[in-house]
């Protein structure tokens, strides 16, 4: 299979890959469309087919996937949601700890699942970016935690959410490293329009 990465010199894809940091989800999206590379969760139905969700890959799984598309030419398997974790049905309005959060469950409109998780954390709950990443990663290991272990991990993830602060995020990385200035739009802007060029260059479609 390609090895697109070795067209470049060490200096070069070194460049690349710091690069492709600052292109944002449209960029990103964009790239993988034409090159058959998968970025939406798939869900197993009760029926035994596959079909798409709305919901789509966050933004270090989606470029790791880009690193390897380069390094191997493999556009890679799109994250799948087993039957089991999918739930169809709305939940009930009545739910206890030990009741399981399954996928399609943690929504902010179902007020009763909101209900329960500020009860279980002391009303910290809070529904934002960590409870969304915390449910899609135990969803996609086939897990639908309960209640009760959700609202652990999350008062957890909550304490250490700096470490969900990956390089993939590049405003967020720039700003805790004092790099992110006034002209850091035309900054992200500028290195994603030469990854993209780059991209088009030893991968084009």
């Amino acid at each position: 299979m390609a090895n697109f990465l070795s067209q470049l010199t060490t200096s070069e894809r070194a460049r690349l890959l710091e690069e492709l940091n600052y292109m944002n989800l449209e960029e990103i999206r964009g790239f993988c469309s034409a090159r058959a590379i998968p970025y939406r969760i798939m869900a197993e139905t009760s029926n035994g087919t596959v079909k798409v969700t709305k919901d789509t890959d966050r933004k270090p799984i989606l470029l790791a996937r880009v690193r390897r598309y380069l390094r191997t030419g493999r556009p890679g398997q799109a994250t799948h949601i087993p039957v089991q974790i999918v739930r169809e049905e709305n939940p009930p309005a009545r739910l206890g700890p030990r009741d399981r959060l399954y996928y399609r469950w943690y929504a902010k409109k179902f007020e009763g699942v909101m209900r329960l998780l500020g009860d279980l954390t002391g009303g910290q709950f809070r529904d934002g970016a960590v409870a969304r990443v915390l449910a899609m990663d135990y969803w996609t290991r086939s897990e639908a935690p309960t209640f009760e272990e959700f609202a652990r991990s999350w008062t957890t993830a909550k304490a250490e959410q700096h470490r969900l602060l990956t390089p993939e995020y590049a405003y967020l990385t720039d700003l805790r490293h004092q790099r992110a200035g006034d002209n850091w739009k035309a900054l992200r802007k500028a290195k994603a329009k030469s990854a993209l060029e780059t991209l088009a260059r030893i991968a084009p479609v």
